[in-house]
């Protein structure tokens, strides 16, 4: 299908597009970042135009959806996301060192959707579980909220980095600055990982007649909320800042990871969406 096809190319494109936020850090002040940032911009444009090639081709082979309902899918808007938010960041900031860690995450996550089930990436009419417009809240919000996260991720890395003395610290912009932003992210990605873990238990209750069920999904996406909501209490109360502010966009990232790949290999409701 087209949509498959040219996110092969958007793939390698996102790849092309690290390498020269690397080469912008090897080499700085070349053009190289322009580069990376034009790279990254025809990527991201190619990227959406695929999601609307497959969105308008679920109105063709089914009922129409919006192409976030498996795990095929989930990856390639996941991808989306991480590459849009991080642009609005590099045009915010105006440093583009950020690139050099949220690029191969968008770049593995497609990569990763290419292995798929030849099942998952050819469009199928939805069950009726999923035939739901909560259902498109909840994933839409919950990987907004991944996004964002990833960034922190990226940020948090970028804060220990800017702490050793070297090249590459003087690149990168003022340890306050990445500090601020990450709380920014954090806070931004929490406010939409809470308006996905209400719109999926309104989706479980129509789904399964309940709102909450202790399923893995459902425990580990509390579990990364509660994280997260320990770094704003501490940001808040303790005044939490610097490297502990930085560790926990670490340790929340890897709740992040496990809540979306790692319980998908237990048994659970949430299964069937693989």
């Amino acid at each position: 299908m087209m949509d498959a096809k040219l996110l092969s190319i958007v793939t390698f494109v996102y790849f092309g597009a690290f390498f020269c936020y690397l080469l912008h850090v090897i080499f700085p002040g070349r053009w190289w970042g322009t580069i990376a940032t034009w790279t990254s911009r025809l990527g991201f444009f190619a990227h959406t135009f695929a999601l609307l090639i497959r969105w308008r081709l679920t109105y063709v082979f089914s009922t129409g959806h919006v192409p976030i309902t498996n795990f095929y899918e989930s990856l390639v808007f996941f991808s989306w996301s991480v590459c849009g938010l991080y642009l609005l960041v590099e045009a915010r900031i105006k440093n583009r060192m950020l690139g050099v860690f949220s690029l191969p995450i968008a770049f593995l996550l497609l990569a990763y959707a290419s292995f798929s089930p030849s099942v998952e990436s050819t469009i199928q009419p939805l069950i009726p579980a999923l035939q739901s417009n909560w259902l498109t809240s909840h994933v839409l919000t919950c990987f907004l909220a991944y996004a964002a996260f990833s960034c922190a991720f990226g940020l948090g890395l970028m804060y220990f980095i800017a702490g050793k003395e070297s090249i590459i610290s003087r690149l990168l912009p003022q340890r306050d600055m990445i500090d601020e932003l990450l709380y920014q992210m954090i806070a931004l990605g929490f406010v939409f990982l809470t308006l996905g873990i209400f719109t999926g238990s309104v989706w479980a209750h129509y789904a399964w007649g309940s709102y909450w069920s202790w399923d893995p999904k459902e425990t580990w996406s509390l579990i990364t909320w509660l994280v997260y909501a320990l770094f704003l209490h501490g940001r808040f109360v303790r005044n939490w800042r610097g490297k502990k502010a930085a560790f926990l966009s670490l340790v929340g990232f890897a709740c992040v990871l496990f809540t979306y790949l790692g319980v998908n290999y237990l048994p659970g409701l949430h299964t069937y969406l693989r």
